[in-house]
């Protein structure tokens, strides 16, 4: 497991059907070890606080084996690393195989993992396409964030360990799946309801999922 782009990019005003939008989605990768605070990493801020940010979605890793998937799907589109508006381009480190409060050492942080990235509207914006939130939550190649739970530095080529593994195992893929997919698995929703780590607007949304299923 290692990181193989550290992407960052400060929020930017650009014109959507005449319209002036701010967004942080344009990453560009960078070649210098970068800092990681609690909020972010050095160099790289988002535009829309309410739905992006913050202690929980410090910072977002996007797996590099997905971009084999989406050259095939958008052949004519240049898919560099960072495209997704990921932080971390990871390999080794799929959403099946990452759990929510997982902790990992990369580079002299840790980082622990809080929930998948669930796609707006300027992802859509940043492919050129209306369909691409569909398509992105679809695909359940979401990506997952991580809270930063010791800060230091991250590079390039650094490699990942985990250093503690959640001893209640729902994995990032689970979460969307009850989400999006299969919203009336009784037992997956118990389980996912007991993860300490998962941030208190999931734990929100799935205890009101529960209620309106009788769970």
């Amino acid at each position: 497991m290692k990181v193989l782009s550290v992407n960052v990019g400060l929020p930017q005003e650009i014109t959507v059907q005449g319209k002036p939008v701010w967004t942080g989605i344009f990453k560009q990768p960078v070649a210098h070890r970068v800092a990681v605070s609690r909020l972010n990493l050095d160099g790289d801020r988002q535009a829309d606080l309410q739905v992006h940010g913050g202690p929980d979605k410090a910072v977002y890793a996007y797996p590099s084996e997905h971009y084999g998937f989406w050259r095939d799907q958008l052949p004519d589109l240049q898919l560099p690393y960072g495209m997704f508006g990921e932080n971390l381009t990871v390999a080794g480190l799929r959403e099946d195989q990452v759990h929510i409060g997982d902790r990992f050492a990369v580079g002299s942080a840790e980082l622990q993992v809080t929930q998948p990235r669930l796609p707006c509207y300027k992802l859509g914006i940043r492919f050129g396409r209306a369909d691409m939130v569909k398509r992105f939550l679809n695909s359940r190649r979401t990506g997952f964030y991580f809270r930063v739970t010791r800060e230091g530095e991250i590079g390039a080529g650094d490699p990942v360990a985990r250093t503690f593994r959640d001893p209640g195992g729902v994995s990032v893929a689970e979460i969307t799946r009850l989400y999006a997919f299969d919203r009336d698995d009784r037992e997956l929703l118990a389980r996912i309801l007991a993860s300490e780590a998962l941030p208190q607007d999931w734990h929100d949304y799935f205890l009101n999922q529960g209620a309106a299923i009788g769970a």
